[in-house]
Parts: C-alpha cells; structure tokens; sequence
C-alpha cells in the first residue's frame, strides 16, 4: 500500500482548460450530498478498469496509485479536487442499457429484420443516407452485409438507440454486438419529436410509451422513427466475457450503475464524476465518465448505464431527472480549469 500522502508529491503539473463557453466552480467534498454513504471502494474498481487507458502522461502515477491502494475514500480526497462545470443548458440525466433480441442468423419466419454491419462505401467525412432513404429505397437489401435478423423493427430501432446489444439466437447461442459506424448524421430524439406534435406532455415520455405508440400506428408509426436520420452499424464483439457489461467508447467493459456517457468536450473521458441526480428514484453516487452517446451534449448532461437486459432497459427508459455532476479531476489540472474558467 502507497502512503497517499507522499504519493501525491510525484503528480506531475497538468495542463488543461474549460471550453471557452463554460463556467467552472471549485468546491469541496463536503459540499458533495451523500459523498461520505457512497461505496468508494466500488467507484475505485471501475475507475482502476480504464485509467491506464488515458493518454495524458500526467494520470500515469495517479493509475499507479489507484492500483496500489485500499484507502479508496482516502485516493479520491488526496489526489483530486471536485469541479463543478456548467454551460448554457439545465442540467440532466437519462439512462442507457444493453439490449437483449431474439434473432437469428438466417432469415425466415419471424426473424425478418436486419442488424446491419458496415457497408464498404460508406464514407467517414460527410453524410450519407438518412434512415429513412435507407430503409424505404432498400439501399443494404441483399448485399451480404446482415449480421442478424430480428423479430421487431422497433427493437433494432432501439438497438441502434443504445448502440451496442445482446442478441439470442436460435442456434442457442449469443451474439455480441457493438458500434461499428453511423451513417453521418446526428441523432435526433423521437420522444422529443412526439411532444412537440402534442401526442404526449414531457413527463410521459418513456421508451415503453415510444414502442407501443410505433406499433399501433403502422406507417405512421415508421415515419415517427425516420425522424431520427441516423442510422448505427454494428460488428460481432466476441472478445468480451458474458458476465462483463459492453464495451464503451473507451473500449472497455462498463459497469452498471457505476458508467456514465458524458460529453467529453467538457468532461474528460476516465475521470471520476459525482452525481446528484434527482427524480422518483434520486442516486447519490461516484461513477466513471467511460462512455459518449451522441446525444450527450453540454456540460451538465450524463447518461447513466443501467445494464444489460429488459429490467435493466425498463429502468433506465424512465428516467428524465434534473440534479448536477460534479467533475473530480488531478489536484493541478483542478486548479488550471478553475483559473482558465473564471
């Protein structure tokens, strides 16, 4: 075990800065509700699963100090500073999850619908087709490019959604799919789209309310879905175990109820972050920014990873909560935001 104390002292200088559009604020780890009740020990095993992933020299000793202590309340207080940044919109939070499909890896009977993989010809520096061209000119038809097929166009929807899944086949089998690419363009939301054509006020949105209104609405229930132009294409993941969770964009295993995606403009990939997030069902807790999702955006916003499976999926498609995060970075780069942030 590594003194703390002592160890700090070989943590190099760092150097960073806010956007120029954010606001930073230093506060202290009394001022973080529930901070002492929080299991750190927890927080400090997944943060141990990516920090010798991150690039910046500087997290180099701090990793090597995550490694090596049992004081994991005493790591997180010695050798960072919590850091509260804010841009132009409120503050929230939503869920993610790891999708479970019935499919099959030929087509026939119910298995109708594909799970596609990237086709060669997509290109990586603009736009291509939207959903909707995608799907109603048959662009991916019949060309070899079909991982899977499912039974639910709504849940390969959603899959695409979620960006990575699970998929039982017929064989027996399970096949792990991941984020392969996306057809250029952004993600636009469909419960967003729904209360603004009046079909629901902004608290019954819930991804059980998306489907059963997609489905008991036929075309117009397809239309609703091409609203969204992106598209995801997705690759067979087969290096990952089946107890470990999906593979986020630092491309690592994530850890239910201790990954959050976030928006690495203003949040840096692999650091620490503390929310307090609010609704029916409040969490206090610190978990690891280990994953992006495109819409992520701002500097408050974060999507918390609920797990794998339709329970899980149930979990995390009702949640819509205001509250805060607060970013715990290296005691210097800390101090570098705050200054670069005032």
């Amino acid at each position: 075990m590594i003194p703390l104390r002592a160890a700090v002292l070989g943590v190099g200088l760092m150097a960073g800065a806010p956007p120029a559009d954010a606001s930073v604020e230093l506060l202290g780890f009394g001022d973080l509700k529930g901070w002492a009740e929080d299991s750190h020990t927890e927080a400090l095993e997944v943060f141990r699963t990516t920090c010798i992933d991150l690039k910046d020299p500087a997290w180099g000793p701090i990793c090597a100090i995550a490694r090596a202590t049992e004081d994991a309340r005493g790591f997180f207080e010695t050798l960072f500073l919590p850091i509260l940044i804010k841009g132009d919109d409120e503050a929230l939070f939503t869920g993610y999850y790891e999708p479970e499909l019935r499919a099959s890896r030929t087509r026939g009977g119910a298995y109708q619908y594909p799970i596609y993989q990237v086709p060669p010809e997509l290109p990586r520096d603009r736009p291509w087709y939207t959903r909707g061209e995608l799907e109603d000119r048959g662009i991916l038809n019949g060309r070899g490019l079909e991982l899977a097929y499912a039974t639910d166009p709504v849940e390969v929807f959603f899959l695409q959604v979620q960006g990575s899944g699970r998929l039982r086949l017929t064989d027996g089998t399970v096949m792990r799919v991941g984020f392969a690419a996306k057809n250029g363009h952004d993600y636009s939301s469909v419960g967003r789209e729904m209360v603004r054509r009046g079909l629901y006020q902004p608290h019954q949105v819930s991804a059980d309310r998306i489907k059963a209104w997609v489905r008991a609405n036929g075309a117009a229930g397809k239309r609703l879905l091409h609203h969204n132009k992106s598209f995801v294409f997705f690759r067979e993941v087969s290096t990952v175990p089946a107890h470990l969770g999906p593979l986020g964009a630092m491309n690592r295993s994530i850890t239910p109820m201790r990954t959050i995606a976030v928006d690495p403009t203003y949040t840096p990939l692999g650091a620490p972050v503390w929310i307090e997030k609010g609704g029916a069902d409040p969490l206090r807790r610190l978990m690891v920014a280990q994953d992006t999702g495109s819409a992520i955006k701002g500097a408050q916003r974060a999507d918390v990873f609920y797990g794998s499976g339709e329970a899980a999926g149930d979990k995390a498609g009702r949640i819509r909560d205001p509250g805060r995060m607060v970013v715990l970075l290296p005691v210097e780069l800390a101090l570098s935001y705050v200054e670069s942030g005032m």
